[in-house]
């Protein structure tokens, strides 16, 4: 049985909560969160242990689903601790010095930080391609108005009064990362498996005529080409998160304790 902590208890954390009771190989058995969070983190997990920090001793395994700050609060202690950490606020990783700082935490630990893919697809195909030299990656994010609520996609447009669809970004992972940390942990992943935060061009689009997220990936290189396009059900209590983000959470889980992975 492998002992996991969960840091955070939002949308996403509650979901995985869900596909993962009652698995014989995995226990969430730590849930942590702020401390005005805790009442309800214990109805939905009841039998867990609910703090505000992850443990020093008896967990196996810490994994992030709560956004930038928890990275640096909880996951650098636990990897320099030696904890094998995964995260899913990847788009976090845009924050400069931050992937470094994971990296170097989980070498004085002697232990991996796993990033999981999330909503895209084609991350291991990215990667691989990076091996024999890429010469372009563009990601485009069209999602319907209401998923760029709260974003700077408001300034100077209605979102409700969109007719067609409307590109409300272009620039660098970088900048869509930082502009829309809820919104680009796509774009902050295919960046990290391929060219980098300042050499992948993003794409942000409003569009009114579609109900998905829909991702599209395109890469050139000394490999050949590939063009991905995955439209996604967003995620019921969350519109701004891909359903299929939890799905990669549970994946990279269940393959950690699996006896054949893929």
């Amino acid at each position: 049985m492998t002992r996991i902590a969960l840091v955070g208890c939002g949308a996403i954390g509650t979901a995985v909560l869900d596909l993962l009771r009652g698995d014989p190989a995995l226990q969430v058995a730590v849930v942590v969160v702020p401390a005005e969070g805790m009442a309800a983190a214990q109805k939905a997990v009841p039998g867990a242990q609910v703090t505000s920090r992850v443990p020093v001793s008896g967990i196996d395994l810490v994994v992030e689903t709560a956004g930038h700050a928890a990275i640096e609060e909880h996951v650098l202690p636990a990897l320099a601790r030696g904890t094998p950490c995964v995260v899913a606020s990847v788009g976090a990783l845009s924050a400069t010095g931050l992937a470094e700082k994971l990296e170097a935490a989980a070498v004085a630990g002697r232990t991996q930080v796993q990033l999981i893919p999330g909503a895209i697809g084609g991350i291991d195909a990215l990667a691989a391609a990076r091996i024999g030299g890429l010469d372009s990656v563009r990601y485009t994010g069209r999602k319907p108005p209401k998923a760029w609520k709260g974003t700077p996609a408001e300034q100077g447009r209605d979102l409700d009064a969109l007719t067609q669809a409307t590109v409300i970004f272009e620039g660098s992972a970088r900048e869509a990362a930082l502009l829309y940390p809820k919104n680009a942990n796509v774009a902050a992943t295919v960046s990290l498996a391929g060219l980098g935060l300042d050499k992948t061009q993003v794409r942000l689009i409003a569009d009114p005529a579609t109900a998905e997220n829909v991702h599209t990936v395109e890469a050139e290189g000394a490999f050949g080409s590939f063009e991905l396009t995955m439209r996604n059900k967003p995620l019921a209590a969350n519109p701004k998160t891909s359903a299929l983000t939890v799905y990669s959470a549970v994946r990279a889980l269940r393959n950690r304790v699996a006896p054949l992975a893929i």
